[in-house]
């Protein structure tokens, strides 16, 4: 126990946490040389390809200091403020972290969020500045910050480079010195017998059935073959391994109080194994003794329920595929908490899912997950927030009531990190977004600007253009604020004189003429032509507010003729304009997929 380390490596995107983890890897000997690589603990395809950390990732690094041996539990977490989930699962499991900043960066919107998540569970942190090897590094500029910020000590902060290695012997020695080691009695004693541990992390294998990431809180895994049981579903199951991450899955006889690893746990229902539950051993008997010395069995504190922010419908490509997408689904969500799903369907595109997702990036993460892992054939409709509509709510904007007396729509707070050269052109942006100013800070040549913002403003392309205007310098950290009532409107889209469901949208009013406008545009550039005229309408309720037309496919039918009267080629147009008419009737407009995709991703 008392040689036992758990913390995590916390930060904004791409400062550098993945890499400090190679060398903690490294330098441990945790994984031998020729098998090293960048980003190891990057286990998706995807965060390798764009070089982001998408999921938390736990490793055990075994240090010898002082002569004595230690086990060091790291959990390695994403940056990117849609992936916030991922680090409270994290903290929720270790008793520090290390605060990562970049020395050419300095503090940015998501350093503060999970800095002061982490402080708000009574973490130790170690301040650690990266890339100090870097030419443009400026170290006494962010020690200033960190130290202004967080109230830290100059002589606290470690300078480091995760590339080099350099100064990452000494951040181990302090981890050992600094970060506490588990308590036994960190949550109420119950008895030495009963296992109970937070699952902060769990996924499916098609052998050992649902694997848990587990942090010990007190007792012991027991042995393989033991019964187990989950506090929150009732569910039971049965240790079928037990080990510990190196980071691939190590088996092992023990784990015990303080320690981090897993539980195989034989379960084939993914919906019963729920991440942020609590794992006893207690069989029947020893719970009723339990209850007769007044001990109660009381589930582990988790952390927050996460709640979707932004939600898309997804649909099989073959409808077919409906009950197959129906499992993967099921499948997904145990690697991924933070996603929900329900049945719904579609007009136009037939049964699917309405999804849930935290953000933009983990919408686009998702359905390239499911795609790349899974081989999921999918086609996603216009993301959409949730509304409140005469008190009842709405995620679905094709079920949107024309007659609705009251719309509320979900507003959230902005903490943006701008250099000071980009304040007017953000701010401008901002405003264009209906956001209302709250607050300004300035560190240095940084300033914090905090704004109020409706959410259905930012899951459009706000965050591009955030990115744009600002050279790229620009991080922001979101959080929900409440539901504020909105003059809106459903902004339905007609091909033909058909309503196409998956691309109605609920819009702010004054904005939904120009909206209107630019999705007739982009789907007249789409769609294909036939042989009778399109007529493509933006419409609210019963107005038509903008109409492009895709003209059709034209025979030349007079070109059989020569010579003669006038009024020969005048009869074959006529009898021409009479068959477009006929087949413009009883013909309906096939939208391809690939147009679907392409109105959807503009």
């Amino acid at each position: 126990m008392s040689n036992i380390r758990n913390f995590s490596i916390i930060a904004h995107i791409d400062h550098g946490k993945s890499t400090l983890a190679d060398r903690l890897l490294e330098i441990t000997g945790t994984v031998p040389k020729d098998k090293l690589q960048p980003q190891l603990l990057d286990s998706l395809a995807l965060e390798r390809e764009r070089g982001i950390t998408i999921k938390l990732a736990p490793v055990r690094l075994s240090y010898t200091f002082n002569f004595e041996l230690y086990t060091l539990n790291l959990i390695d977490t994403p940056g990117h403020v849609d992936f916030s989930y991922e680090v409270s699962r994290a903290l929720a499991a270790v008793e520090g972290a290390v605060l990562l900043v970049d020395a050419t960066q300095g503090i940015q919107a998501q350093t503060l969020a999970h800095g002061l998540a982490a402080l708000e569970q009574n973490l130790t942190l170690i301040p650690v500045i990266n890339k100090i090897d870097l030419p443009n590094a400026d170290i006494e500029g962010v020690k200033k910050q960190l130290t202004e910020t967080f109230g830290f000590n100059e002589d606290e902060i470690l300078p480091v480079s995760g590339k080099t290695g350099q100064g990452v012997d000494k951040l181990l020695e302090e981890i050992v010195n600094r970060i506490p080691a588990p308590k036994e009695d960190l949550y109420t004693p119950t008895s030495p017998n009963v296992l109970k541990a937070l699952i902060f992390d769990s996924f499916f294998d098609s052998y050992k059935g649902v694997v848990a990431g587990v942090r010990v809180a007190e007792g012991e895994v027991p042995k393989v073959g033991a019964g187990i049981r989950f506090l929150a579903t009732g569910a039971e199951g049965q240790v079928l391994e037990k080990g510990y991450f190196t980071p691939q899955l190590t088996p092992s006889d023990q784990l015990k109080t303080g320690e981090i690893g897993y539980i195989a746990t034989g379960i084939k229902e993914p919906d019963l194994v729920r991440v942020g539950d609590t794992i006893i051993s207690a069989s029947e008997v020893e719970e009723m003794k339990l209850h007769l010395r007044g001990v109660k069995l009381e589930p582990l504190p988790g952390y927050r329920e996460v709640k979707p922010m932004v939600f898309v419908g997804l649909f099989p490509i073959d409808n077919s595929e409906y009950s197959q997408m129906r499992d993967i689904l099921s499948k997904f969500k145990l690697n991924d908490p933070a996603f929900s799903y329900q049945p719904e369907h579609s007009q136009a595109l037939g049964s699917g899912f309405r999804c849930g997702f935290l953000g933009l990036l983990h919408t686009e993460v998702v359905q390239a997950r499911l795609s790349s892992e899974y081989g999921a054939d999918l086609i996603a409709t216009i993301p959409s927030v949730e509304y409140i509509v005469d008190g009842k709510i709405l995620d679905n904007p094709a079920d949107f009531d024309l007659q609705a007396q009251e719309v509320k729509e979900p507003w959230v707070r902005l903490d943006i990190f701008v250099p000071q050269t980009f304040l007017g052109p953000v701010m401008d942006l901002l405003q264009d977004k209906r956001g209302k100013f709250s607050n300004m800070q300035h560190f240095g040549t940084q300033a914090e600007l905090t704004y109020e913002m409706p959410l259905s403003e930012m899951v459009t392309d706000f965050y591009d253009k955030l990115k744009s205007i600002s050279s790229g310098f620009a991080s922001l950290d979101w959080q929900f604020l409440e539901f504020r009532e909105v003059n809106a409107v459903k902004l339905d889209i007609l091909v033909g004189g058909e309503k196409v469901d998956a691309l109605s949208q609920i819009v702010y009013r004054p904005k939904a003429e120009s909206l209107g406008r630019r999705m007739v545009e982009k789907l007249k550039e789409v769609l294909p032509r036939q042989n009778f005229a399109i007529a493509l309408q933006a419409v609210i309720g019963g107005q038509i507010i903008a109409r492009e037309t895709i003209p059709p496919f034209r025979k030349d039918v007079t070109a059989k003729l020569y010579g003669g009267d006038r009024t020969r080629k005048d009869k074959l147009l006529e009898k021409q304009k009479k068959g477009k008419k006929k087949m413009k009737m009883i013909g309906n407009v096939e939208i391809p997929q690939e147009a679907f995709l392409s109105i959807l991703k503009s």
